[in-house]
């Protein structure tokens, strides 16, 4: 019998596996599908909320925490499994001039760097961008990472040590007086004497019966990649809610789409065409290059997107971490130590209140 079931193989729940394996304990992974094939392989990875100063502080916390150990984080999992997750500070240059008076009163509080950057400094930055406007705000430290590369990564870091089991659905908890004792799962039971959900926007449902349950609904995004000699773009860029993202090998990253449809995840001609008349609008380059890839993913939605991190109260040894929304690849790490933190009785990295089921998020 493992000591944890962590259920979810996304980013999130094999981060977990990964800590609860290094600490001793043994550890099965069960995902209804593949591992790493959901959200966490869907998102662009940048290593940064789109827009930070929009968010409330508990999300700010857990972004510098992650921030501050993610080349440690992307060196470790590259010499645990072979596979480097690409982890690189691109710089995130934000056009959206409505932005300004928010982004740098935002600064004052952050000892992230950040510059307003005029139209010269700006062509100078992103050579590859038409029309940049008046200014644009530019934070030169932000990174990203790979997302198939990186949950690729994770994979390999954990196949040795945690009991990975895929295609397997978990139908329903298994509850003794008032305490977890394993799960109902598609291929039969399997007991433990603690549970934590990390199954992104699948996680709702199974705390449904629990009140307070944590708010988590899947939010469906689209998007786009182009294929183009490398350095065709340099830098992250952000404009109305979507963003490119150019990769080592030259291929750029075009997203993304928000749509509630619930679990229904599937690509439509109308947004491959909107993300792909958004990027030739800024980036002229890519008007003869292919689009080589165009697809969906789920996100868990919450409100405010604060994620849910913590126990259960109505159930001892029943824990969830969810509900990260856009946010998955940045907050991942902190929020993984922080519940960790939590299960193992270590003295937490940051306050967990704001973090909890009860947790107001107004």
């Amino acid at each position: 019998m493992p000591d944890f079931i962590v259920i979810g193989g996304g980013l999130i729940g094999m981060l977990t596996a990964r800590e609860l394996a290094s600490q001793g304990h043994a550890v099965s992974l069960l995902e209804q599908g593949q591992t790493g094939r959901e959200s966490s392989w869907a998102g662009g990875g940048i290593v940064s909320p789109l827009y930070p100063w929009r968010y409330n502080d508990s999300i700010t916390r857990l972004a510098s925490w992650s921030q501050r150990h993610y080349p440690m984080l992307a060196e470790s999992l590259r010499e645990e499994s072979g596979i480097d997750p690409e982890y690189s500070r691109s710089g995130l240059l934000v056009l959206d001039q409505k932005e300004t008076e928010l982004a740098l009163a935002w600064k004052s509080k952050t000892p992230q760097p950040m510059e307003q950057l005029t139209p010269e400094a700006v062509a100078a930055c992103e050579p590859a961008l038409q029309n940049p406007g008046e200014s644009a705000i530019w934070l030169p430290e932000v990174a990203q990472v790979r997302n198939p590369r990186l949950v690729r990564a994770c994979r390999g870091a954990i196949e040795k040590r945690v009991d990975i089991r895929e295609g397997t659905r978990v139908t329903g908890l298994q509850i003794d007086n008032g305490r977890i004792a394993g799960v109902r799962t598609s291929t039969g039971g399997l007991s433990a004497p603690n549970v934590i959900i990390c199954a992104g926007a699948w996680s709702g449902k199974l705390l449904e019966p629990y009140t307070p349950g944590p708010e988590i609904e899947p939010v469906l995004g689209q998007m786009i990649l182009f294929r183009t000699p490398p350095g065709s773009l340099r830098r992250i860029v952000l404009h109305q809610d979507r963003y490119l993202i150019p990769r080592r090998d030259g291929r750029v990253l075009v997203g993304s789409t928000l749509e509630y449809t619930g679990f229904r995840k599937q690509t439509t001609d109308e947004a491959r065409a909107s993300l792909a008349e958004y990027a030739l609008e800024r980036f002229p380059v890519l008007r003869d290059a292919e689009i080589e890839h165009h697809w969906a993913g789920l996100r868990p939605g919450s409100p405010q997107g604060i994620p849910y991190i913590g126990p259960v109260p109505q159930v001892e040894g029943l824990f969830v971490n969810a509900g990260h929304f856009r946010n998955g690849v940045v907050l991942g790490p902190a929020s993984v130590r922080l519940l960790t933190d939590l299960v193992l009785g270590r003295d937490p990295i940051l306050p967990p209140q704001a973090y909890a089921l009860d947790a107001l998020r107004a």
